[in-house]
């Protein structure tokens, strides 16, 4: 019995389905405004904590953006066994951000790189085994794991609605104002229009958002000026890379996190897409992670692994083509050789994109409630699961200090949401049913 996904079946003409070209690259474009800001935090986060020069943060942002292209191409396209070939976005993971700051005031970038280029490879070998875990992640674990990642996403689409600076601790009112005329739009499109436009609702919304605060005189172009028209990325542009035993250690448990998001992921849009998801997806899934990560690594990028809310914006345009994020993928190779381009999308302001993300991640949850409305919530113990694991996750949103004293390595893990939820889950589940099942079969 397939306790994972018991209500699909295999259905892939939506995902394989190819729209008209036009169409499909802005499809491709709605996916990308989307996750742009996400993206682009990772290297900005290590740009202040590790002090490093305005000429060197513009190289990181191309090829973040360049290999998370790649990342994605590879994951909805696939290669031989490595990509799950759905319309899954990839992009760098910002539960490394801390784990590579301590790297890097220890060792430097090239300790950074030689971390992520081994973790990246162990997870492309442990990717079959790990799969093999997949009855680890019934409905109530799947749901309870999506929910927490839509509600651990909301505090940073706020801070985007604040205009991104973390340290803000009062509403700023133009900055709302943007954010509310870009959900606005989004809804009074979603709502009036049935056909295309209803699907690129959020793409036209981010569009009048940034239309509306340009005539407010709160958009700043003066980057695309700066930016030149072409830069051709090059391996090892900090240095011949270092592999410290520590850094490897703690960038491989950043790996373990991005497959147990990789894998909540992708049995969410299997879910949106009616596609029966099995071990062999989830080691191709995982596959990419670290071929992705290992190759990232080579060209000063970071890890990589599957984003929720692009996984929502599939469930809310209903566009379930993997082309279309193919697209988004080649969009971001562009991005990444062309600053100029780079330049264009960065000058959309945060508040603009906070209301996006207000949207999207407001809709990874609803996605996860909606799985969770397949487990049988009228059993106690499947309630206690669902209670006790979301209560976890809400712990370091609510009180980000709160596991501030305990041990660099234990933090990694105790300050991430998804992962108290998932794990807790997984144990919890594993008590109430798994090892009640083997003692009925005992018996």
């Amino acid at each position: 019995m397939d306790l994972t996904t018991p209500t699909v079946r295999d259905n892939p003409s939506e995902v394989d389905a190819r729209p008209p070209v036009t169409r499909t690259f802005l499809l491709g474009a709605q996916h990308l405004l989307a996750m742009y800001a996400s993206i682009a935090a990772t290297p900005l986060a290590l740009a202040v904590a590790l002090d490093v020069p305005r000429e060197q943060v513009v190289y990181l942002l191309g090829v973040t953006a360049l290999m998370s292209g790649v990342a994605t191409l590879i994951q909805s396209v696939g290669i031989w066994k490595v990509g799950v070939r759905l319309p899954i976005v990839q992009g760098t993971t910002f539960a490394a951000v801390a784990p590579m700051i301590l790297i890097g005031r220890e060792w430097g970038w090239p300790a950074i790189f030689g971390s992520v280029i081994v973790a990246g490879v162990l997870t492309f070998l442990i990717a079959p085994f790990f799969s093999r875990l997949l009855f680890l992640f019934p409905p109530v674990v799947t749901g309870t794991t999506i929910t927490a990642v839509g509600i651990s996403l909301l505090p940073i689409a706020l801070m985007w609605v604040n205009g991104g600076d973390p340290t803000r601790e009062t509403l700023s009112f133009p900055d709302l104002a943007l954010a509310g005329v870009t959900v606005a739009v989004i809804l009074l499109i979603t709502k009036l229009s049935k056909g295309f436009l209803s699907r690129i609702s959020v793409m036209l919304g981010l569009v009048v958002g940034s239309l509306v605060a340009a005539v407010a005189g709160r958009v700043d172009v003066s980057g695309v000026g700066e930016a030149g028209w072409f830069e051709l990325v090059t391996p090892f542009e900090f240095g011949m890379p270092e592999f410290r035993v520590s850094a490897i250690l703690a960038m491989t448990l950043v790996m373990v996190i991005s497959m147990v998001e990789t894998t909540s992921d992708v049995l969410a849009i299997g879910d949106i897409t009616d596609t029966r998801i099995d071990r062999h997806r989830i080691a191709a899934a995982i596959r990419a992670d670290g071929a992705a990560t290992a190759l990232g690594g080579v060209f000063n990028a970071f890890p990589f692994t599957a984003y929720a809310q692009n996984v929502s914006l599939v469930q809310l345009t209903r566009v379930k083509s993997r082309w279309a994020i193919a697209a988004a993928g080649v969009l971001l190779v562009l991005i990444g050789l062309f600053p100029k381009v780079s330049a264009v999308v960065a000058s959309i302001p945060m508040a603009v994109l906070g209301g996006g993300a207000l949207v999207l991640f407001g809709g990874v949850a609803a996605i996860g409630i909606k799985i969770l409305g397949r487990a049988d919530l009228e059993d106690s113990g499947n309630l206690l699961i669902v209670g006790l694991s979301l209560t976890l996750a809400m712990m370091p949103v609510t009180m980000p200090e709160l596991f501030a004293d305990l041990p660099a390595g234990v933090r990694i893990v105790t300050e991430n949401s998804i992962v108290l939820a998932c794990l807790s889950a997984i144990v919890l589940n594993v008590f109430f049913h798994v090892l009640r099942s083997r003692r009925r079969t005992a018996a």
